[in-house]
């Protein structure tokens, strides 16, 4: 059973309550009798196993290869997977 931390809005004291999900919650403060309201805290999340992490998840070769990726300092538009213009035209001369 989970337990959930409720203050009351009169007082400010907070206490815990172990309730079940189907309970209904809380609505009068033990000391006082003023209204109160379940405190949100923050969730303790472990995520255990490979891929969550950018270096878990893909290898180096496919981050350096992307052809969607353009490289800084291209001011033409082409993207950089293909193969450049300089390179065609030395393979074409070459034949």
């Amino acid at each position: 059973m989970p337990v959930y931390t409720y203050e009351c809005m009169e007082c400010g004291v907070r206490f815990n309550a172990k309730q079940s999900f189907s309970d209904a919650p809380i609505t009068v403060c033990p000391e006082c009798g003023g209204p109160t309201h379940k405190v949100i805290g923050p969730v303790g999340v472990v995520f255990k196993g490979s891929g969550f992490y950018v270096n878990d998840s893909r290898s180096s070769s496919s981050t350096l290869s992307s052809p969607a990726r353009k490289k800084d300092g291209d001011s033409n538009g082409a993207d950089s997977g293909g193969a450049s213009p300089a390179r065609a035209d030395t393979s074409a001369k070459a034949d």
